[in-house]
């Protein structure tokens, strides 16, 4: 069955905000860790991040999280998450990290492990060309128009494709694990 996930950002304070509190968003997975309010104490969230990522054995470590960790877009890198979240998610073998805030759709690798980065905030305004130099090794993919991503997510592979509003597919990436561990 597919699962819909929706990461509220900055721009839905002009909304009903909590409704990401909502009781119907109860978690239905024990491994489905998602903090749906702001941590007081980052120190302690980091901790409990590390924590739960440390004691999932599940086959693919996705974190999602509304800024950028890293980005060519407008906002850039976050420092401060580039500081206390990306030793977390390495440490841990986090496969994506997930994020929106910048309005661009943007693919990014991490040259000296599998970690994925992976940015889908192109369903609101566009930028038009508020680009930031990237290294062209890691860069796999820019666009700064509107669009989404779409992930199909087994056991054995992430198959994820950034398309535009019309529909038509911009950037098709893959990756694949083996289903059993000794092989």
């Amino acid at each position: 069955f597919p699962i819909r996930v929706t990461v509220l950002g900055n721009h839905d304070y002009r909304g009903n905000v909590l409704a990401q509190l909502n009781p119907i968003l109860t978690p239905r997975d024990g491994g489905w860790l998602c903090m749906r309010s702001y941590a007081a104490e980052v120190a302690e969230f980091f901790f409990d991040l590390g924590s739960a990522l440390k004691e999932s054995n599940a086959k693919w470590k996705i974190v999602v999280g509304h800024h950028t960790l890293k980005s060519a877009g407008h906002h850039g890198n976050t420092k401060e998450l580039i500081k206390q979240l990306l030793p977390v998610i390495q440490e841990n073998n986090v496969d994506l990290y997930i994020n929106g805030h910048d309005h661009c759709l943007e693919h990014i690798t991490s040259p000296n492990s599998p970690l994925q980065f992976l940015t889908s905030g192109g369903g609101s305004k566009a930028w038009r060309g508020d680009i930031s130099w990237w290294n062209p090794n890691t860069k796999k993919f820019y666009y700064d128009g509107q669009g989404f991503m779409a992930m199909q997510i087994t056991m054995a592979q992430v198959d994820i494709i950034f398309y535009d509003i019309f529909g038509s597919a911009l950037h098709k990436w893959s990756t694949s694990k083996s289903l059993y561990s000794g092989i």
